[in-house]
């Protein structure tokens, strides 16, 4: 039952996300938005559709869109919600989750690359890098989750309430933002990258989806929803884990968290110019590294 409670909630989650954005925008910029709902209805009219695909393409292009999908329903299988346990769980699965990520984005990099457009493969060489380069700021972030709590399986990590004092607190919150910071590379948000933007040189994940219509590109806009509540589940299970463990506290802080942070941020900032992506993701990394350090100090009691 727990099971069951937990991967419904991880839908409910990746549903409710997109919402709160397209709300929070509408708020802020003082009109009336979109119907809390406009996206799933969209993605329901795409998955009625067919496909149309380029005769330059090969079956590659044509399975990408599953495989994208098939690894963020599988990395949110790993994902427990607070206090509830996920359905896949093994001792070393936050590896396993960040590297079934990591296949999902070769899988669109292949098929971006398989239409032969020059658009779609600056995409694509695009989103390589920056993959690579937010990549240590997950690793470390993951391995200072596991020097706190002494494991390496999400299920074990957030299996309960941790007893933090003040500092480690700070330190945990700290994670949380982290991996917002992650969840705006990963879901190409503004100030990474802008998802309402047509200009094809600007565009990065958009940008390897243009060849795709129909069904297949709403499992790309699925497979996008869960991978952003995954992040966002981690975030919200860092904070929950020093105050409140419990996942009825947990489910609506990591759909307010994530939502209201990226409709901030998009109606307060714009889009990064390209040159200056890199070294954004590159100070998340820093980041990251400051903050493995700093807990690794306070978990060792080590004066400077």
């Amino acid at each position: 039952m727990g099971i069951a409670l937990n991967t419904l909630l991880m839908i409910v989650v990746a549903l409710s996300i997109p919402g709160v954005i397209n709300r929070t925008r509408a708020i802020l910029a003082g009109r009336k938005g979109l119907p809390f709902v406009q996206h799933i209805r969209n993605v329901r009219l795409l998955l009625r559709k067919g496909s149309v695909y380029s005769t330059t393409t090969t079956a590659l292009f044509r399975i990408a869109p599953a495989v994208y999908l098939g690894a963020a329903i599988v990395a949110m299988l790993f994902m427990p919600v607070a206090d509830l346990y996920p359905l896949i769980s093994f001792e070393g699965d936050v590896i396993c989750f960040a590297y079934t990520l990591a296949l999902a984005r070769v899988a669109i990099i292949l098929a971006a690359m398989d239409t032969g457009s020059s658009f779609e493969g600056m995409g694509a060489a695009r989103e390589a890098l920056y993959g690579a380069l937010i990549e240590p700021a997950l690793m470390i972030g993951f391995a200072t989750l596991a020097m706190f709590c002494g494991y390496t399986s999400f299920a074990d990590i957030f299996a309960h309430e941790q007893s933090f004092n003040a500092q480690l607190t700070i330190v945990m919150f700290l994670i949380a933002y982290l991996f917002i910071s992650i969840a705006f590379v990963e879901s190409g948000r503004v100030p990474v990258d802008d998802p309402r933007t047509h200009l094809e040189l600007t565009m990065i994940h958009e940008v390897m989806c243009l060849d795709y219509s129909g069904i297949d590109m709403g499992m790309i806009h699925i497979a996008g929803w869960l991978k952003t509540a995954c992040f966002s589940m981690i975030a919200a299970n860092a904070i929950a884990a020093t105050c409140c463990f419990h996942w009825w506290f947990a489910t609506p802080l990591a759909i307010l968290l994530t939502g209201i942070s990226i409709g901030v941020v998009e109606s307060t900032q714009a889009r990064n110019k390209l040159i200056r992506n890199t070294t954004f993701i590159v100070t998340i990394s820093a980041l990251a590294a400051l903050i493995f350090f700093i807990g690794f100090l306070l978990q060792s009691d080590i004066n400077i």
